[in-house]
């Protein structure tokens, strides 16, 4: 009895992984990181990130600062 508690938990285990190791979730993970990076670098109220992204963000479509 105890060992197919084991054996079907392994199964789960392997299931998980596969999963989290899958090309598309590691493209979503990875394009959600890029996005949160760059939203916090345009809109950041931190002055020497404000200012040395400031034309860029400007010349973004659309994305203003002020």
């Amino acid at each position: 009895m105890r060992t197919a508690s084991i054996n079907s938990a392994g199964a789960f285990r392997k299931q998980v992984v596969d999963f989290t190791l899958s090309v598309p979730v590691q493209a979503t993970l990875y394009t959600s990181l890029c996005a949160l990076t760059l939203w916090t670098l345009y809109f950041s109220s931190y002055p020497p990130a404000h200012n040395s992204l400031h034309e860029v963000r400007h010349h973004t479509l659309m994305v203003g600062c002020h």
